[in-house]
């Protein structure tokens, strides 16, 4: 553990505990920076937790406990970090937690439990996580705000059991045990009434799967029938990529539109949107600036950064702040000066990789460990491969019919969605134009063992790699249930790939097997 990039005997920092021994050194200058920003989180964690109705709200929803374990995941996700790379990943996760802190304030200040402040209710729409946020990017007096994210989303990458409790409230319902645990968990905890109550109306997606409609079912019905929180389902169309469904999806958008504004009492403003597709067109080309970056021998923004923070700006976001377009700017700064200067995150890269499938949330520093353990660069995920379309920017009738359409565009193509539908080409095919294009020897695919269409194309996955002498590992998990495969089970199918197929060492042999089961 030294201020050498990519640090040595980092696995020595755990313990059988729920936390580590001691804090990583990193040298003076990054130690004395990462300590900063630890405190920074921990401040604004306390400016969140002073007011009295979060207070309440600690001891009213099960799952805000989970957020006590914020700055362990922060320790997590940085470890072995240093210089630029330390830098980007603090402004990306600092603005993101500061963002959870922000939505968290603003459900429990309209929550009728808690806060029960009618006035912000009445301008909130709730929209699930899976949710692309592009129709409210028209909408400058309403909020827009999720109740799954913090509770459940954000809640696993805390704690890896988080979501435990909810998958078995919702089985011991009667809901198939075998079903993706995440829609699973959101509806456990809608039947275990631990969701705040708020807003005027919701909006719901018919992402990502057979699952998410079970769940967003069971979650709509107690909104509208207990609540009188009106449900509207925006539907994509499968085949996204087919021009001939477009129409059907502008009309969605249009759709959508109208019935916010009829339960709101709010009207749809072009200037306000067409500030936000300005802010996230540069979002965009700074996103397609680094991916250029990692197809060249020095990549600089990948792995755990790139994915989890793409996943917030791209979704959740969506333009409507300028904060994430300065903290791009930032990182897209760090970036080209480490490009300049040629430096690398560790030691040494022994294989660069594409990481597929959907990721393990409870366990998602793994894209980390990888890189810290085996010299495995994960150039980019599947999750943040998401639209680079331009939107446009010009409000005129030409531009605001165009701008329906952009909306439709991105809707088919959040997070998720744009893989997992629209044929065999974006699932497979596109993931070996990916190798190419990022010079990659290695594909290492999650398999989420209750995804069934994932699963369901294992073989063929297996055949293209082996026609292109691809390296392809596979990773099991049960994405937010860590009962079923855990942590270590994760970790030991590329162990046994790298030793037993490649015949390597790994770079920092402490982290091969970690006892932290039982860790946050």
């Amino acid at each position: 553990m030294s201020k050498e990039y990519g640090g040595k005997n980092l696995g020595n920092l755990y313990t059988k505990g729920r936390v580590r021994k001691a804090r990583e050194w990193k040298g003076l200058r990054d130690t004395l920076y990462d300590y900063t920003r630890w405190l920074h989180l921990l401040k604004i964690m306390g400016a969140f937790i002073i007011k009295p109705r979060n207070i309440k709200a600690m001891f009213r929803y099960r799952w805000m406990s989970n957020f006590l374990a914020a700055p362990m995941m922060l320790d997590r996700h940085t470890v072995g970090l240093r210089g630029p790379y330390l830098r980007i990943c603090h402004t990306e996760f600092d603005l993101v937690m500061e963002d959870v802190c922000k939505l968290l304030d603003n459900l429990f200040k309209a929550d009728r439990r808690i806060g029960n402040d009618t006035k912000l209710s009445g301008k909130t729409v709730l929209v699930d996580e899976n949710e692309m946020t592009t129709f409210m990017m028209g909408f400058p007096n309403l909020k827009c705000l999720s109740r799954e994210t913090p509770a459940i989303y954000v809640g696993v990458l805390l704690n890896q059991y988080a979501a435990c409790h909810y998958i078995d409230v919702a089985q011991q319902f009667g809901l198939s045990p075998d079903v993706c645990p995440m829609p699973e968990a959101e509806c456990g905890c809608s039947i275990d009434d631990d969701f705040p109550v708020l807003g005027a109306c919701a909006v719901q997606c018919n992402t990502t799967c057979d699952g998410s409609l079970m769940g967003n079912g069971v979650i709509s019905k107690r909104l509208e029938l207990e609540d009188g929180i009106p449900c509207f389902q925006l539907a994509a169309p499968l085949r996204h990529r087919n021009e001939d469904v477009q129409e059907y999806s502008a009309q969605e958008i249009r759709n959508c539109i109208k019935f916010i504004e009829e339960h709101t009492g709010q009207k749809w403003d072009w200037d306000y949107y067409f500030e936000c597709a300005r802010r996230v067109n540069e979002s965009t080309r700074h996103r397609q600036e680094w991916l250029d970056m990692n197809k060249t021998d020095y990549p600089q923004v990948f792995g755990s950064n790139l994915a989890l923070y793409t996943e917030t700006n791209y979704m959740a976001i969506c333009g409507k702040m300028q904060a994430f377009v300065d903290a791009d700017r930032k990182i897209t700064a760090l970036a080209r000066k480490a490009f300049s200067k040629k430096l690398k995150p560790t030691r040494e890269c022994r294989h660069r990789a594409i990481i597929w499938g959907v990721q393990s949330h409870f366990y998602f520093d793994f894209l980390l460990w990888l890189q810290n353990c085996w010299g495995i660069y994960g150039l980019t995920d599947m999750l943040s491969m998401v639209s680079t379309k331009v939107l446009c920017e010009e409000n005129t009738p030409e531009g605001r019919e165009q701008a329906i359409y952009d909306m439709a565009w991105l809707s088919e193509n959040m997070i998720m969605r744009n893989r997992t539908h629209g044929g065999y080409k974006v699932l497979l095919d596109e993931l070996w134009e990916f190798t190419e294009e990022f010079n990659a020897d290695m594909v290492i695919l999650w398999e989420h063992i209750s995804c069934k269409a994932l699963d369901g194309m294992h073989g063929q996955f297996e055949e293209k790699a082996r026609a292109r002498g691809i390296k392809l590992v596979w990773v099991q998990h049960d994405l937010f249930d860590p009962r079923v495969i855990g942590r270590q089970s994760i970790r030991d199918d590329i162990n046994r790939y790298m030793r037993s197929v490649l015949r390597e060492e790994p770079l920092d042999p402490t982290l091969e097997v970690l006892p932290d089961e039982n860790s946050w």
